[in-house]
C-alpha cells in the first residue's frame, strides 16, 4: 500500500510541475481587518509539495473566521524545485505581507514542506526577526523514508524531483538544515504530528528539538484518525494550531470537526 501511495505522489508531482510551469506568485490581498485582527499578527499559511493555493482555503477559513489577517503562499513551481530557492521567494512573500499590513511581525503556519521552506527562512535566511511563531504541520523535519523509497521503486532519485531528493533521510540539504540549533531566535515553535501520516515516516522524524512544543494528535485523541492532507481540514488539529497561535497550552479539542 505504501509503495502504491509512493508512486501516486511521485506521478502527481510530477504532473504539477508540467502545470505549473510560468505560474508566478501573486501578490498578497490584504483581507478586512477586524477587532481581533488589529492586535494579532498576520498569518501566512505556507503549502507543501504539489499543494495549490485552494487546498489551503479551509484553514484559512477557520483562521480568518477566529479575526486573523490570513494570507496563502504556494509554493514556488509548487514545490518540486530547490528548498532554499523556495525559501528565498518566501522571504520576499513575507515582506510583502508586512508592508502591505505594517505588521512587525508575522506567524507561520506550515504545512509538509512548507514548515523546511519556513524553517530554512528561520534558520539561514533571518527569518528569526519577522516570523513571531512558527507551527507546522506533517513536515518531515528529518526527512521521510518515502523519499527514499522512490529510488527502491526503480524511478530513480526521486524521478528528478529536487525537493524530494531534498526530503530524503540523510540527505546534504537536511544535515545543514538540523545541524546547530533547531529551533534559533526568541519566537516559538510547535510541530503537530500524526500517527497516519502516510507520507512522513517515521512520524517521529516529524518533530524539532530544543525547546518546541511536539503535538502528537493521538497522545491527547487516540481514536482520532488524520491523515497527511487531513492535518489542514481536521478540527482537532486546528484547535492545536489555535492554541500555538496564542501561546497558550495545548488543549486539543478530541470533538472538533
Amino acid at each position: 500500500m505504501l509503495l502504491r501511495k509512493t508512486v501516486l505522489v511521485v506521478s502527481l508531482a510530477t504532473a504539477a510541475l508540467l502545470a505549473s510551469a510560468g505560474t508566478a506568485i501573486a501578490a498578497p490581498v490584504v483581507p478586512a481587518a477586524t477587532t481581533a485582527a488589529a492586535v494579532a499578527n498576520p498569518v501566512i499559511v505556507v503549502g507543501g509539495l504539489s499543494g495549490v493555493a485552494v487546498a489551503y482555503e479551509p484553514i484559512a477559513a477557520r483562521l480568518r473566521a477566529d479575526g486573523y489577517r490570513t494570507f496563502i503562499y504556494q509554493l514556488p513551481g509548487l514545490g518540486l524545485g530547490d528548498i532554499p530557492a523556495s525559501a528565498r521567494a518566501f522571504a520576499g512573500y513575507v515582506e510583502q505581507v508586512r508592508a502591505s499590513t505594517g505588521a512587525a511581525s508575522v506567524d507561520v503556519v506550515a504545512h509538509s514542506e512548507g514548515g523546511l521552506v519556513s524553517r530554512y527562512y528561520l534558520k539561514r535566511l533571518g527569518g528569526t526577526a519577522t516570523i513571531g511563531r512558527y507551527v507546522s504541520l506533517g513536515t518531515p523535519q528529518y526527512g521521510t523514508y518515502v523519499a527514499n523509497i522512490v529510488a527502491f521503486l526503480g524511478l530513480g532519485s526521486c524521478a528528478g524531483i529536487v525537493a524530494c531528493q531534498q526530503m530524503t533521510i540523510g540527505s546534504a540539504f537536511l544535515a545543514d538544515l538540523n545541524s546547530g540549533d533547531d529551533t534559533p531566535g526568541s519566537g516559538r515553535y510547535t510541530t503537530i504530528r500524526t500517527l497516519q501520516d502516510e507520507l512522513v515516516r517515521p512520524t517521529g522524524n516529524a518533530v524539532v528539538n530544543d525547546g518546541a512544543t511536539n503535538v502528537l494528535i493521538q497522545a491527547y485523541c487516540p481514536l482520532r484518525v488524520v491523515g497527511h492532507l487531513g492535518l489542514v481540514l481536521d478540527g482537532t488539529a486546528y484547535t492545536i494550531v489555535r492554541g500555538a497561535l496564542v501561546d497558550g497550552p495545548v488543549r486539543p479539542n478530541c470533538l472538533a470537526v
